[in-house]
């Protein structure tokens, strides 16, 4: 899938970021949120980000983080995205895009069809949504559990914005994810670490080649 939009998140280490923009991720995620093993401080932002300034989008992912933490990101990373991942309201996800004049993705998390229903609110002023799978009870993060869902929930989503899918993806089921889902954009994190928030150089190689080569059912 040559038009296939790849977000690799959770990039924390010079090495695995270049790996990412070496094998043409699309998108590379920065995380700005201390009880991730991913978080990065805003000195280590600021090297990743400049290594993928031109080359891919920069996301910078946030957790109900307040103002004065958004306009030190907004201001020292420069990213092009700003992506949402707590309980943020559609109110909020505007406010944030008007003040910065960046991109927001918002994440929803999804582990049955009624739960698609609450993307509808945030369409209206996100860029674009990320589907992510809930966390399991008891997880103090959001997202990067490798916990996913029924990808078939995405098939034929009538938005009016674009989305992506998110939660659980590793280079054994990447392909199939797209397959039942038949989505146009992935985002993936600790499906590419070879231990808890540590990204994996070949897991990295091996996922893009997985996603690219992926083929949507009935086409």
């Amino acid at each position: 899938m040559a038009d296939l939009i790849i977000k690799i998140c959770g990039l924390s280490t010079e090495e695995t970021m270049q790996a990412a923009l070496d094998v043409g991720a699309d998108m590379i995620g920065l995380v700005f949120f201390p009880k991730s093993p991913r978080h990065v401080s805003l000195s280590q932002a600021c090297k990743l980000a400049d290594m993928a300034r031109g080359k891919a989008e920069i996301v910078a992912l946030t957790v109900d983080m307040n103002l004065d933490g958004l306009s030190r990101i907004n201001e020292l990373v420069a990213p092009d995205w700003f992506q949402f991942h707590g309980s943020e309201t559609p109110e909020a996800c505007a406010a944030a895009k008007v003040m910065y004049k960046k991109k927001v993705m918002k994440a929803v998390p999804i582990s049955e069809a009624a739960d698609l229903e609450q993307a509808q609110f945030y369409s209206i002023v996100a860029d674009m949504i990320l589907f992510d799978a809930k966390p399991p009870q008891g997880s103090d993060v959001p997202g990067g559990n490798g916990v996913s869902y029924d990808w078939s929930l995405l098939k034929d989503l009538d938005l009016s914005k674009p989305f992506m899918l998110s939660g659980g993806l590793d280079p054994s089921n990447v392909a199939d994810a797209i397959a039942q889902s038949g989505v146009k954009a992935i985002d993936a994190s600790s499906g590419m670490e070879r231990e808890r928030g540590v990204k994996d150089v070949e897991l990295i190689r091996a996922f893009v080649a997985a996603a690219r080569g992926a083929k949507v059912a009935g086409e």
